[in-house]
């Protein structure tokens, strides 16, 4: 497959990390040091995948007035900057990683504000951007403006120009499109709390957590990947089966964006041609690979294949 990956993020972030030996709240906190980077659930992933070599574009909603690190990581990576640009500027995120717990408290800040026209906009640029079985990446959080209608109206969209749709949103952008059969994703990739929150039950076992993907499945998303922290990822298919990855034993510089590198390996293994267990095995080694750094990126092709050669799948 030749034709670019897009990824759509509309709501990115300047995301703040700072690392603490520890985070005792209430008192003052040394930080041990601090970095700032263009984030955003999509950001990310456009990110991981071209530092794999995928042809990427990236498109959105960005503040103009702090743009410039966003058109830069863009410009270096070669990632196609397609980015709508608004009024104001784009939302800070605080990521505070706490290093004795590897816990990270996030102080996120509301988003720029989001004219009218700016759906109108995103969705008159899909026409001239989306082609039929382009993989697109819809991806994070949603601005204020976009909430009470949610990701649907690109859905719908992207399901009239036959895009294959994965969908990483969690809490109310979740409920919504699943609240709705029309215009289902293809993919969707909850961790568990996110898929437990929409379920309003726990998931205890890994039995449980297979159960409700193949219902999803049942539903007509042909694919569930649930992120399961500790205890791996877990990828439900109508064509391929129920597969669990066992997370790789890796001491871990920050948990901050593995999630996104999963969809990240998992889209570049499909725009690979591979199949879906190939393609869970690729996100496992990306998520571990990006636990070792800081911001959105990956290490060298052959530390993540090297990890790649360590992961582990059983039929669930």
């Amino acid at each position: 497959m030749s034709r670019q990956v897009l990824t759509i993020t509309l709501n990115p972030a300047l995301d703040h990390t700072i690392r603490l030996a520890s985070l005792e709240v209430g008192r003052v906190n040394v930080a041990q040091d601090a970095a700032q980077t263009p984030g955003g659930k999509g950001v990310n992933v456009a990110s991981c995948l071209a530092d794999w070599g995928v042809p990427v574009m990236a498109s959105g909603l960005l503040g103009r007035d702090n743009a410039g690190a966003f058109a830069s990581l863009f410009e270096g990576k070669g990632i196609a900057d397609r980015f709508l640009r608004l009024p104001g500027s784009t939302r800070t995120n605080i990521k505070l990683v706490a290093q004795d717990t590897l816990d990270t408290t996030d102080v996120n800040l509301p988003g720029v504000d989001v004219p009218d026209s700016a759906l109108p906009q995103l969705i008159e640029q899909l026409q001239h951007l989306v082609e039929d079985g382009q993989i697109v990446v819809l991806a994070g959080s949603l601005p204020p403006a976009l909430q009470a209608v949610g990701y649907l109206p690109l859905l719908r969209e992207l399901k009239a120009l036959g895009a294959e749709v994965v969908l990483d949103t969690s809490g109310e952008a979740l409920a919504q499109v699943l609240a709705q059969d029309e215009a289902l994703p293809a993919m969707i990739k909850p961790n568990r709390h996110e898929l437990e929150e929409w379920l309003g039950r726990a998931l205890p076992s890994i039995a449980d957590i297979a159960a409700e993907a193949r219902r999803l499945n049942q539903r007509g998303i042909a694919t569930v990947v649930v992120s399961l922290g500790g205890d791996g990822a877990l990828l439900s298919t109508r064509q391929d089966g129920c597969w669990l990855a066992s997370p790789l034993r890796i001491t871990p510089l920050s948990t901050v964006g593995a999630g996104d590198a999963l969809v990240a390996g998992m889209v570049a293994a499909r725009h690979a041609d591979q199949s879906w267990p190939q393609a869970l095995r690729l996100g496992t080694a990306f998520a571990a690979a990006k636990l070792q750094r800081l911001g959105p990126h990956l290490p060298p092709r052959a530390e993540v294949k090297a990890l790649l050669e360590q992961v582990q799948l059983q039929a669930v």
